[in-house]
C-alpha cells in the first residue's frame, strides 16, 4: 500500500494530538502529505442563538487547533492542510476521505463505556465500520 495522502481526525482532544503525531510518523516514513480535518457538530436550526453561539466557539477551536497541528508538521517538514466541516463527525470524515481519495484514516481512540464503545469512541467506531479505505486508530 502506497501513502501519499493522509487525513487525520482533529477534534482538540489529547488523543487526537497522539493521533496527529502518528500521522506525522506515518508522512516521514511515506513523504505523504497530511490534512487535518476538524469536523463541527451541526445543531438543528431550532437552536436558533444558542446555535450560532455553539458553532463560533466550535469554529474557534478549530482554527486554534488546526494551527497548532499546522505547526506541528511544519517542523517537521510535512506539508499541511486543514479543512473545517460541519455535520455528523464520522459521517463528514468517512464521506471527505473518500471523495478526496486520501490513503488512510488516522483517529484517536477513546473508550466511552457504551457496550459496542468499550475500545472505541462513537466518532471512531463509526469511521472504522463504514469507510472501506485503511483505519488507523490511536490510543
Amino acid at each position: 500500500m502506497s501513502v501519499k495522502k493522509i487525513l487525520v481526525a482533529l477534534d482538540g482532544s489529547k488523543n487526537s494530538l497522539r493521533a496527529l503525531t502518528e500521522s506525522i510518523k506515518l508522512a516521514k516514513q511515506t513523504k505523504a502529505s497530511i490534512t487535518g480535518i476538524f469536523v463541527i457538530q451541526a445543531f438543528p436550526t431550532e437552536m436558533g442563538i444558542i446555535r450560532t453561539v455553539i458553532g463560533n466557539v466550535l469554529s474557534k477551536k478549530s482554527k486554534n487547533f488546526l494551527s497548532i497541528a499546522k505547526s506541528r508538521c511544519k517542523k517537521n517538514n510535512i506539508e499541511f492542510f486543514d479543512v473545517t466541516e460541519f455535520g455528523h463527525e464520522g459521517q463528514t470524515i468517512v464521506s471527505f476521505a473518500e471523495k478526496n481519495k486520501y490513503d488512510i484514516i488516522v483517529i484517536g481512540s477513546r473508550g466511552m463505556g457504551i457496550i459496542k464503545e468499550t475500545f472505541l469512541g462513537s466518532t471512531s467506531h463509526y469511521v472504522v465500520h463504514t469507510t472501506k479505505l485503511p483505519v488507523l486508530v490511536v490510543k
